[in-house]
């Protein structure tokens, strides 16, 4: 941060500020994987398997991509998070532009790179022939959404920057509403099997962005008013455009990293077994589940903490610091609780599989405490999008996973699965250690005397 003296403009954050972000979010959130399990039941029960596996593979192919374009979202959540501290009076206009013909653009190479993209996933997937041949049709469907899906980013980043939870919870339940409508109508009405699936998506990307779009315009007082706003040039400032695409790098280093752990921990999962691969998968999946709510408390901490950077007010970022934390810490301890309790009953109700569910149960206790262990991590997160200080996220990241690594490679061998849970609490410890002690040594340089 520049040691230039900049003017102050105080706020306090209350635990209202909090779960004001906090809750639209985590609503928002938790509709992502509603989607997953619909798209998969509609295919599903069309009884072809090959279907079903073109349709798992396309939707992990598109995580995977989508994913390197995250920082869309993130990076411009917090640019503008410290926008609206610093009072600018065009509200964060020039960083959703410029993320907004960014993403435009990354989606625009997406489809013209369609066929080579449909190649190497093939390669490196080894479908057999009825799944590659649906994988085929959803990709070449889905990949028209690119562009709008990363405008979506893009403007989420805006409302949840701005603090407009709420606004961004509507788009993510209209995009995701009109998803699993249209998914069961092109499928089932129409018959176009796995591209309708893929249709549903694209259809709800298109909406989504258009309607957001239109509340973009509207906030500014229409497209004549944004382009009146922005003077020449500024679009293609240098200093901007080199810490977005800063910002860019470090984000997307950090998404391989994460990426990578979780990765390796399927495929350990997998060398154990089938029945091993499916228990850890069903066991990741509600630590997830549990992961979207607390990405509401890391979405608040993000535009709080970046609020009192802009706002250049150090008393707001520790009060968002602490109440961040302090709910964290409640809603995790909680949730996991009511995991570990209903353990049974869930498990049991996501496979019908005997062995798999008693395999599932053994390891419960050490997965459901992984609920604790990851939040500090979580929050941190948030903090670190929201303060813009990517390069520490991007090394925490990094150094947290060569951790995992060598904790993986000395426990596995040693406990077994056991080791691999292990392993994973302590990649999550690492990067909440890692993340304290860097934000420790940078806290006092996001804030320089008053102007």
């Amino acid at each position: 941060m520049s040691a230039q003296p900049r003017p102050q403009h105080p706020f306090t954050v209350r635990h209202a500020d909090v779960w004001k972000i906090a809750l639209p979010a985590s609503l928002a959130f938790i509709t992502e994987p509603l989607v997953g399990i619909v798209d998969i039941t509609v295919i599903g029960r069309l009884g072809d398997a090959g279907l079903l596996g073109g349709l798992v593979l396309g939707a992990l192919v598109f995580d995977i991509i989508f994913s390197l374009a995250y920082f869309l979202r993130i990076g411009t959540a917090g640019l503008v998070a410290q926008s609206v501290g610093a009072r600018d009076p065009r509200d964060g206009l020039l960083h959703v532009v410029r993320a907004i013909l960014l993403g435009v653009g990354i989606g625009a190479v997406m489809i013209a790179l369609a066929w080579p993209m449909l190649w190497l996933a093939t390669t490196l997937l080894a479908p057999g022939s009825g799944a590659a041949a649906a994988l085929a049709d959803y990709f070449f469907m889905r990949i028209w959404s690119a562009p709008f899906s990363l405008i979506n980013y893009a403007l989420l980043g805006w409302f949840y920057g701005r603090a407009a939870a709420t606004t961004g919870m509507a788009l993510q339940l209209l995009l995701h509403g009109i998803n699993i409508a249209a998914s069961i109508a092109f499928v089932y009405l129409l018959g176009w099997g796995v591209a309708g699936a893929a249709a549903g998506t694209v259809l709800g990307q298109i909406v989504a962005a258009m309607v957001g779009l239109a509340l973009l315009l509207r906030h500014y007082g229409g497209l004549k008013a944004v382009l009146g706003r922005i003077a020449p040039g500024e679009l293609r400032d240098a200093t901007a455009l080199r810490r977005m695409f800063g910002l860019s790098r470090d984000l997307m280093i950090r998404s391989i990293a994460l990426m990578g752990a979780y990765a390796w921990f399927a495929a350990q999962g997998s060398r154990m077994g089938e029945v091993a691969l499916a228990a850890n998968a069903v066991l990741l999946t509600l630590l997830m589940t549990v992961a979207f709510f607390l990405d509401g408390i890391a979405q608040a901490a993000e535009q709080l903490t970046g609020k009192a950077v802009g706002a250049n007010w150090r008393p707001a970022f520790d009060q968002a610091y602490g109440l961040s934390f302090f709910w964290g810490l409640i809603l995790t301890v909680t949730l996991g609780l009511a995991w570990y309790a209903a353990g049974p009953f869930v498990i049991g109700l996501m496979t019908t599989n005997a062995e798999v569910q008693a395999y599932a149960m053994t390891y419960l206790p050490i997965a459901a405490l992984c609920t604790v262990t990851f939040m500090p991590a979580f929050v941190y997160d948030g903090i670190l999008i929201g303060t813009t200080l990517n390069t520490t996220m991007r090394n925490g990241m990094v150094a947290s996973l060569v951790v995992f690594l060598a904790a993986a490679l000395a426990l596995q061998p040693l406990l077994g699965n056991w080791g691999l849970w292990a392993a994973l609490h302590c990649w999550f410890v690492a990067r909440g250690a890692i993340y304290w002690w860097a934000l420790e040594r940078r806290r006092a340089g996001l804030f320089t005397a008053a102007a």
